[in-house]
């Protein structure tokens, strides 16, 4: 045998020898030798470990700001009158309270004003706004109330005169409201308002859903 041969079968032997070398023996061999590396790869995996977690919160919190906001965005807003073109004369006075229908829709997105029970039926808990307005002869008594379930919020009223030819007025208020929440306009007993030319009106809006 060969100088050269020798030396080539006594490489191959140290090569085999390293490659069934246990892992455990690997390892302690690297980390003595690249201690720095092995701290730096540490510290790199507890880093990206916490910017998972940090995105996996944000993404979090913003699907439930996506989904509040979607929330927030809930429009409800009614208008109407008590009659349109072709409509004339009053109604009342009745010798009972009586709720107000406005049967002509100005705008009812949300649906949430019946305009067959002249009835806001408040969808989602919120705050809401609410006006009323009436034209009215001077001769009669005028006394309109916007109602909350069955509590009174706040009223209109006019005295009737000899002199005055007619009256106009009307009120506003700002409710808190839950969900299923009735809110109408009772016209009390005695009491009438004019329904031509969509001058007597009730409107509600939502301001902020909670």
């Amino acid at each position: 045998m060969t100088f050269s041969v020798w030396l080539l079968v006594c490489f191959c032997g140290l090569t085999l020898g390293q490659n069934v070398l246990p892992q455990t023996e690997v390892a302690t061999e690297i980390g003595s030798c690249f201690p720095d590396m092995c701290k730096f790869l540490k510290e790199f995996g507890a880093m990206k470990a916490k910017l998972e977690t940090v995105e996996t919160n944000l993404k979090e919190k913003s699907e439930a700001l996506e989904t509040k906001l979607k929330e927030k965005q809930e429009v409800m807003e009614t208008s109407a009158a008590i009659g349109g073109s072709g409509s004339n004369g009053h109604i009342g006075p009745f010798n009972t309270d009586t709720t107000i229908i406005y049967r002509k829709l100005i705008i009812n997105v949300g649906n949430a004003y019946n305009q067959h029970t002249g009835i806001f039926a408040a969808p989602v808990p919120g705050i809401y706004y609410f006006t009323f307005f009436y034209h009215a002869v001077g001769t009669q008594v005028v006394n309109l109330s916007l109602m909350k379930n069955n509590e009174e919020v706040v009223t209109t009223y006019d005295h009737k005169t000899s002199h005055d030819v007619a009256d106009n007025g009307g009120n506003a208020a700002l409710l808190q409201l839950q969900q299923g929440d009735q809110v109408y306009v009772r016209m009390h007993a005695n009491s009438h308002v004019w329904q031509n030319e969509q001058i007597t009106t009730f409107s509600g809006v939502l301001l902020r859903q909670l």
